[in-house]
């Protein structure tokens, strides 16, 4: 009986393009929530059990639990419905595409949809523990053919030697993945492909082969797919006619943006901070932030960071103030002074 290598990389752990990475994102995804102590249980402790509890939460706000956006919802939905209208297809499978402005939650969405069908899979499949049901990759820059089968292998921990041909790499990957009952593929930044150029042409046909070869939903990730080159000619056409797209975007200033905010202050590990101090801010935090989730989701995971680091044990807007966020969002912002804000 043919078993599945080990990964050669697995010192690197928590990378989502190795299989141990994914695995370890999925375990991290159902483990109990850490308990928050008490003021006076946290001064009761040893100076070097509250060290302990500081790195604990700093891990915790880290990797601050993702909420559950429509966008992310949305995907989930329309990507485990095309993996069971795809069950009986021997060809011509339908996928998924995830297109959207960057900083939109893109990869959060993909890997979401990649979580739930891994549980999903673990649960009919009970104990096996030798099945592959997701398969997470990126196209590098400038992606040829065998980069893409190669990315593929490593996911697999497969070796990738510099005698590795094309045709090695995806036999190999093609073997692996259907023994393993892979049913979900995918492929984050395909932006990087581009039908325009002749490399971009053949990794494109590469990633067709493999989801002819691979009886598996394949689900793409990429920015501003329509704008880009992905789509167009004759291969674009054979793409657009098999994936369904689903559009990321920023956030207006409504009900799902406080209920967003309000959720992450909810999963917050801070003795002094009060709650309602970030849902009566939520304004300020969508104006600052531009309604870009992964804006949102740094300004507030790095003031919680600070907050333990300094030891202030709450997020202010001072504290939100603090935190420098990517350059993108200080171009949207309005320029001059803004009018207080509740709470302020």
């Amino acid at each position: 009986m043919t078993t599945l290598p080990d990964n050669p990389q697995e010192d690197f752990g928590r990378h989502l393009t190795l299989r141990t990475g994914w695995r370890e994102f999925v375990a991290s995804s159902t483990r109990e929530p850490m308990v928050r102590l008490s003021q006076a249980e946290y001064d009761a402790l040893t100076e070097e059990d509250k060290y302990a509890y500081d790195e604990d939460r700093l891990d915790h706000h880290a990797r601050l639990q993702v909420v559950a956006t429509s966008t992310v919802r949305h995907t989930v939905t329309c990507g485990r419905r095309l993996i069971i209208l795809n069950r009986g297809s021997i060809s011509a499978r339908r996928g998924l595409i995830v297109s959207g402005p960057a900083n939109t939650g893109k990869t959060i969405a993909l890997t979401q949809l990649g979580l739930a069908h891994e549980l999903v899979d673990r649960r009919r499949h009970p104990g096996q523990d030798e099945r592959i049901p997701v398969i997470y990759i990126t196209v590098p820059p400038a992606a040829t053919p065998r980069m893409i089968a190669a990315e593929f292998a490593r996911f697999l921990g497969l070796p990738v030697l510099r005698s590795s041909n094309i045709t090695d790499l995806t036999e190999a990957v093609v073997g692996v993945c259907t023994m393993a009952r892979t049913g979900l593929v995918l492929v984050d930044e395909i932006h990087n492909i581009s039908l325009q150029t002749r490399h971009g042409a053949e990794a494109s046909d590469t990633l067709k082969y493999f989801s002819e070869r691979i009886p598996a939903t394949f689900a793409y990730a990429g920015i501003d797919i329509e704008e880009g080159g992905l789509l167009s000619g004759t291969r674009g056409d054979q793409i657009a006619g098999r994936f369904t797209s689903v559009d990321t975007h920023p956030f207006p200033y409504n009900a799902e943006w406080k209920a967003l905010v309000a959720q992450m202050e909810a999963n917050l590990l801070l003795d002094q901070h009060k709650p309602g101090t970030l849902t009566r801010l939520d304004r300020f935090i969508h104006t600052r932030t531009g309604g870009m989730i992964g804006t949102l989701s740094h300004q507030i995971r790095g003031a919680a960071v600070d907050a333990i680091l300094t030891g202030t044990q709450k997020i202010t807007k001072a504290g939100l103030l603090a935190v420098d966020l990517d350059i993108a969002s200080r171009r949207k912002r309005p320029k001059g002074p803004s009018a207080p804000e509740p709470g302020e």
